[in-house]
């Protein structure tokens, strides 16, 4: 028996008629090396009737409690047939990127069914060079960013030929209880619910200066600081910079429809940056999130003076829940340097200040967001989170936007005897977190980038992508043939400007 986290339950809860809470990913395809020299649907199906028992996220569907008294359950599917979750479609020509984009977003747009296991998988035909393409979504109360990339790996191989995959012993199916037992649960986590609220409101008070708009609050660092000193819990920690967001394009009520862009940008190319700098290759994909949406602001005439606040989550799944279902993350709230002029100098407080943020994590783990999702009652949460979520972005958004790096295997993967050419990663929007999100993914030398957008907050999100580009270009002309990054005085005066 399993039953969702509150913090799983979120997701369910936050989706709305303008919100479609899944996680996905965009597969490029060459088909070339395969046997068939093609990928189709069948393959596609017999390879999850092999291996769906890798992936126990793809087999389980909710058991709800009535009236939402309670969070859902999880229960297996015992007449799951994958072939109801496998669609294909084919691009009319030329089959650019384009319109894989175009087609994509129409997908990405779309709810799943609640009445089954909660994921699809559309594969995308007549792409130009021959390339096939295979978009899989996945209910964000089901996987992460991290056990996302691995249900995918389950199909996965490391050469065209498939490995063979032997079925396991027959083990107990997870079941969700009974509706007597389902509303004795409720009844009991009711009754102890002052309690829990309690303890969250005491948990997260050590963190005040931790959180979007709790942490402006006067006399918030204050007593998270003597929270933290009378409690023992990581006294000695590094103080955060102020995490108020300023108003942007990205923030406000978003609507129903959604734009994607993807492309990538050589791995060698990012770590030859960061080892010039002495940074890491996520303070530079930091540095170039911020360069783009700097330009993209500019060319608009609304770069705000203070800088972004971007929420970064953070994979926390140990080795113990490889095969846990829903999330095991937790969220870094950070300013990134969209009002610094200089790209060497953005670079450079993006490294100090995600230095500071990582120290801080280390020494005390921000365990807020499942606290805060946990404070009240799921009967409450079920009905409130979408107005809550809709008022936070009139009145005052509590972060521009959401950016996520989820490193992957550095070597090429085979899916139906196709090679994977490239894996572009895409999330969740919502009201509360911006009309934009950016994802990237590590794979085979490259970081493959996944620009979603609402479009009437970003409707021109192929911009914002070319400016990830330009931005990655900015950084490697101020590498000397040494090797380092020029000093930041002898930048031409042009990128000396404030901004």
């Amino acid at each position: 028996m399993r039953q969702l986290t509150a913090l799983d339950a979120q997701f369910l809860h936050a989706e709305s008629a303008t919100t479609a809470a899944h996680v996905a990913g965009l597969a490029i395809l060459d088909p070339a090396c395969s046997r068939a020299g093609a990928v189709t649907r069948e393959c596609l199906i017999g390879l999850l009737r092999e291996r769906v028992h890798l992936a126990p996220a793809l087999r389980l569907r909710l058991a709800t409690v009535p009236f939402d008294l309670d969070r859902p359950y999880w229960t297996e599917d015992p007449d799951l047939d994958v072939a109801g979750h496998v669609h294909e479609v084919t691009l009319t020509a030329p089959g650019d990127d384009a319109q894989l984009a175009e087609e994509v977003a129409r997908i990405h747009e779309r709810r799943l069914d609640r009445g089954r296991p909660l994921w699809e998988m559309h594969l995308i035909q007549g792409l130009t060079g021959g390339r096939v393409a295979l978009y899989a979504k996945v209910h964000h109360c089901a996987i992460d960013g991290v056990s996302g990339a691995e249900t995918l790996a389950a199909l996965l191989d490391l050469t065209p030929e498939p490995r063979v995959v032997e079925r396991p012993a027959p083990t107990p199916r997870t079941t969700a209880p009974g509706l007597a037992g389902m509303l004795a649960g409720a009844v009991a986590r009711s009754v102890m619910q002052p309690a829990r609220t309690l303890y969250s409101l005491g948990r997260m008070a050590t963190e005040l200066d931790t959180m979007p708009l709790a942490s402006a609050l006067p006399g918030a660092r204050q007593v998270a600081a003597a929270t933290r000193m009378i409690t023992g819990r990581g006294r000695e920690l590094p103080e955060l910079p102020m995490l108020t967001a300023p108003r942007t394009p990205f923030n406000g009520p978003i609507g129903p429809e959604r734009r994607f862009s993807y492309g990538s940008i050589p791995l060698a190319d990012v770590k030859r940056v960061a080892r010039s700098s002495g940074a890491s290759v996520n303070d530079v994909v930091m540095t170039l999130c911020a360069s783009a949406l700097r330009a993209w602001l500019r060319e608009r005439d609304a770069l705000p003076d203070r800088p972004l606040i971007a929420a970064v989550p953070v994979a926390v799944r140990t080795a113990s829940a490889q095969d846990v279902v829903g999330n095991q993350i937790s969220v870094m709230v950070t300013p990134i340097p969209t009002d610094l002029a200089c790209p060497r100098e953005r670079l450079r407080v993006m490294a100090r200040t995600m230095h500071t943020a990582k120290r801080r994590f280390a020494g005390s783990p921000a365990g807020w967001l499942g606290e805060l999702s946990s404070m009240l009652p799921a009967a409450v949460t079920a009905l409130a989170t979408s107005t809550v979520f809709r008022l936070a972005s009139i009145m005052l958004p509590p972060i521009n936007l959401i950016v996520s790096n989820v490193p992957g295997p550095q070597l090429p993967l085979y899916l139906c005897g196709a090679r994977v050419l490239a894996y572009h990663p895409m999330s969740v929007l919502t009201d509360v977190s911006g009309g934009v999100n950016i994802t990237c993914f590590s794979y085979d030398g490259s970081l493959d980038f996944g620009i979603l957008s609402c479009p009437d907050r970003v409707a021109d999100v192929w911009r914002l992508m070319g400016h990830l580009q330009e931005a990655m270009d900015e950084l490697m002309e101020q590498i000397e043939p040494a090797g380092r990054l020029t000093p930041v005085g002898s930048l031409p005066a042009r990128q000396m400007v404030p901004a």
